[in-house]
């Protein structure tokens, strides 16, 4: 997998993905053309653009207790921010490679920053429309990576299904 990122007059930002164009955004006006819906979400049914705010897929919210690995561990060397989107893996192949990976946002309101060594309960939003139903189970562990870069695990506490 190439990714490949070109601008082009100072303001065209173009990326490329295995040599094919799948996103464009002119930089003075602020605003982007997907060209490869299917390159974003390879294991969603949803693209950027396949879905409107009225049909925003609903989010299964877990509480989980997010320890972050030290930085001499492999983690991270500044901490992570409310919102952060890392890749969540449950469940890896024999080679050590990932079976998925799951879209999913990190919420927390009791500090500004959780840093590399610390744990902290968290509220993780997973879309609902993933084959991830069968992980959601209390005290589960998952990793938490930044591409094949394990930064942290968590476990699951609490789960709230979409009604």
């Amino acid at each position: 997998m190439i990714i490949r990122k070109k601008i082009k007059n100072e303001n065209e930002l173009y990326l490329y993905f295995n040599g094919k164009l799948i996103y464009k955004r002119w930089l003075d006006l602020g605003y982007g053309k997907v060209f490869d819906t299917h390159t974003f979400g390879k294991y969603t049914d949803y693209s950027i653009t396949g879905f409107d705010l009225e049909d925003t897929p609903e989010m299964i919210h877990v509480k989980a207790n997010l320890s972050l690995f030290p930085t001499d561990k492999g983690g991270r060397k500044t901490g992570i921010k409310n919102g952060y989107r890392p890749n969540h893996v449950f469940e890896y192949q024999t080679n050590g490679q990932f079976k998925y990976t799951y879209i999913g946002d990190i919420q927390f309101e009791q500090e500004e920053w959780i840093m590399p060594g610390d744990t902290q309960e968290v509220l993780v939003r997973f879309l609902s429309r993933q084959p991830i139903d069968q992980y959601l189970n209390i005290n589960r562990k998952w990793w938490i990576h930044e591409g094949p870069n394990k930064i942290g695990e968590a476990e699951i506490i609490e789960i709230e299904l979409p009604k």
